[in-house]
């Protein structure tokens, strides 16, 4: 999943296929050099997030800032570079065939996540993933505004903007936008309190 923190007017995501890709079209632009045509294009601005399931081909376009949370995996299929060089001179290396393998073709043009923000408290919560393998929910807190986390849970909090304070017992972290507090699932009580107007990203391993 993508959530995205910052976003220069014209950014935008490259996320699935355009309606009518199919996979002979795309395996020729990739010959020409031209495959980016066949990617979905999707403006974002900040607050916006795109799930990526298996097999949605993506890339991220310029001007953006990105919290990325995943399944734990270190592989990565590179099926284009957009035509540059590194500083050696020469092209980075390419996964073709793992990539053609691995790409969804009937993936077409997918949307952002629409869901709402929630009350729950004096906190507005945003369900952004609710998947087998983990949680996303965004929390925005008015400055002295506290809350509850989810006892022994494995979770990471990710501040996304202005700054909060995580306290389990005698124990406190503060966190400025950009950083990020690993929560063990062996803690019972946890609190977040935010020290001004503030926003955060709370993931939850399933």
């Amino acid at each position: 999943m993508w959530f995205i923190a910052a976003a220069a007017p014209d950014a935008e995501l490259f996320v699935g296929l355009n309606r009518g890709i199919t996979r002979a079209e795309f395996e020729r632009k990739i010959k020409t050099g031209e495959v980016a045509d066949c990617f979905h294009r999707v403006p974002v601005r900040a607050g916006d997030a795109m799930f990526l399931p298996s097999g949605r081909v993506h890339a991220i376009g310029a001007g953006l800032v990105i919290f990325e949370i995943q399944q734990n995996s270190d592989t990565t299929y590179r099926v284009f570079d957009w035509n540059r060089v590194g500083l050696d001179g020469k092209p980075r290396e390419l996964h073709v065939a793992q990539s053609l393998a691995s790409i969804d073709f009937n993936d077409f043009e997918p949307k952002l996540v629409e869901t709402k923000s929630v009350a729950s408290g004096k906190i507005q919560k945003r369900t952004l993933v609710n998947d087998p393998l983990f949680n996303v929910e965004t929390w925005k807190l008015n400055s002295a505004t506290g809350g509850l986390l989810k006892p022994k849970t494995l979770q990471i909090i990710a501040a996304t903007g202005g700054k909060i304070e995580i306290k389990s017992g005698a124990t406190a972290v503060k966190l400025s936008a950009g950083q990020f507090s690993l929560i063990p699932a062996s803690l019972g009580r946890t609190e977040v309190r935010a020290k001004s107007d503030a926003a955060l990203l709370r993931v939850e391993a399933n």
